[in-house]
């Protein structure tokens, strides 16, 4: 090897013989790095493998096998009797100061510019701790987890394959499982649906999102109720719409609030929780129900209906949703199974008139070409056996009981320091605190004892502050909830 700058560049590559990569590929990724970086240039003669194999005290049939990578990847060109040479079609690299020093680490920091938005700046919480007064999640030792697996395994049976994994379906979902729910929501909440009406969606958020991407434009106007969902709202502002707060009390949606601003400026849609208001659990009173279908007929906007929790209501049976009563297809009805099973599956549904179902499906081709069939049809199994009828009626027993007790222990461990109403449903208990207690502070303090509690942040609003957090029941067993109980009783 005649060139010393070539000796000296071929003697500064490290193999580690130990490691998991071969030899040959280390070398070939050293090799590229030189050429990147300009240190070896187009159309500039490499050593011979001979001479590279003797500096790297490795095979000569190593040096090879990392060369006709290079040429494979068309970095590097051979010619007998000549030798092997960087390929001249490569540009030549004249290394350049760098714009900004995120470049040197572009794992950590791309090189060019992310517009940032405010409301995509939303922090995940994961619950890791012993006990946990969460936002109102299911209890998963509760769900049929074991009917689940063997209905899942039954997809994978031999049968059909091609028609299960060997193309792709509707982008609407399985079939099967909407005619399985077409029947289970006409016989439980008073629809009026066929198939056709139904589109499987992986939750709530993304049945939000397909409605916000395809029947919003920027500018349209989106009126809920505040306080409510952050993660709704922050679709809202996604999609570049307006959106116009209105008041929640005690009888749910203040609808008259909403009439006045439909006399002024044209509404494209309402989200309401009328079962049980996030956050707040109440109840939208009937009369307001049938005013706020009246005026969705009257002035033509949408009612996003989220029903996340329609299975769980303990005082008598749950009113039925807007859904049912809607008779000129005004209203978008969504639901999950994600807070009757477990939050880990992720299954749920829109239902609406048949347009506006085949539109969304188109929409949501952009984002996700289809759902999970396969778990689409297992809950179809469930559905049509009976076995999700007779898992909620077992778990709403007991979330009735754990909701008493619960209670129960607020009223009496923390008399003074909280103020509630008993909900008539759901799994969470929406609790004001005394002014006088820091919620920011005291959850710090309750996690640092093994209890997650939230600090009430996400419900603070400019024009709405109080001093409230949901207290969630459903998913801890009676001697956790008193534990939980305890703990708070202690910091407050």
């Amino acid at each position: 090897m005649d060139s010393p700058i070539l000796v000296q560049l071929f003697e500064g590559l490290q193999l580690d013989h130990s490691a998991d990569r071969a030899v040959y590929l280390q070398l070939a990724d050293g090799i590229l790095s030189l050429i990147r970086s300009g240190k070896l240039q187009p159309g500039q003669k490499l050593p011979g493998s001979r001479d590279v194999a003797g500096l790297l005290h490795v095979n000569r049939i190593t040096v090879s096998k990392a060369f006709e990578e290079l040429q494979m990847q068309g970095w590097l060109e051979s010619f007998v009797g000549s030798g092997t040479f960087i390929s001249s079609h490569i540009p030549e690299s004249k290394p350049k100061a760098l714009r900004n020093a995120s470049a040197s680490t572009p794992q950590k920091k791309a090189g060019f510019a992310i517009q940032s938005k405010n409301h995509l700046n939303s922090p995940i919480t994961l619950v890791t701790s012993e006990l946990h007064l969460d936002d109102g999640f299911p209890d998963p030792k509760l769900a049929p987890l074991k009917e689940l697996y063997r209905a899942y395994r039954n997809q994978l049976t031999r049968s059909g394959l091609y028609q299960k994994f060997g193309r792709y379906s509707l982008p609407d979902g399985s079939p099967v499982y909407k005619e399985a729910l077409s029947d289970y929501l006409n016989e439980t909440r008073g629809l009026k649906t066929s198939a056709r009406n139904i589109l499987s969606v992986r939750g709530t958020l993304m049945g939000i999102n397909l409605v916000c991407n395809g029947l919003i434009e920027p500018g349209d106007i989106i009126v809920s109720g505040i306080p409510g969902w952050g993660r709704a709202e922050r679709n809202f502002a996604h999609a570049k719409a307006k959106h116009i707060t209105i008041p929640v009390d005690e009888n749910g949606l203040v609808v008259d609030e909403l009439k006045k601003i439909c006399r002024k400026q044209k509404v494209r849609m309402v989200y309401v929780t009328p079962h049980h208001h996030y956050p707040t659990t109440v109840s939208l009173r009937i009369d307001r129900r049938l005013e706020l279908l009246r005026l969705a007929n009257e002035y033509g906007f949408i009612i996003f209906e989220d029903d996340y929790d329609f299975d769980f209501h303990y005082r008598h049976r749950p009113l039925l949703p807007l859904a049912s009563a809607d008779e000129n297809g005004m209203v978008i009805y969504c639901g999950s199974f994600s807070k009757s099973f477990s939050p880990a599956f992720r299954i749920g549904y829109l239902v609406a008139s048949e347009n506006v179902i085949a539109h969304l499906s188109q929409v949501r081709v952009l984002l996700d070409r289809q759902g999970d069939h396969i778990l689409d049809n297992a809950m179809a199994e469930l559905l049509n056996d009976g076995t999700v009828q007779r898992y909620l009626r077992k778990a709403l027993a007991v979330y009735h009981e754990r909701r008493d007790f619960f209670c129960g222990l607020l009223s009496k461990e923390l008399k003074g320091a909280v103020s509630f109403e008993v909900p008539e449903g759901g799994m969470t208990v929406w609790t004001t605190f005394s002014k006088s207690i820091n919620m920011e502070k005291l959850a710090a303090k309750a996690l640092q004892k093994g209890l997650y509690l939230s600090d009430g942040k996400v419900h603070q609003y400019s024009n709405y502050k109080v001093n409230a957090v949901r207290l969630g029941f459903a998913s801890s067993s009676i001697e956790e909830l008193a534990k939980s109980i305890e703990t708070l009783k202690t910091l407050v």
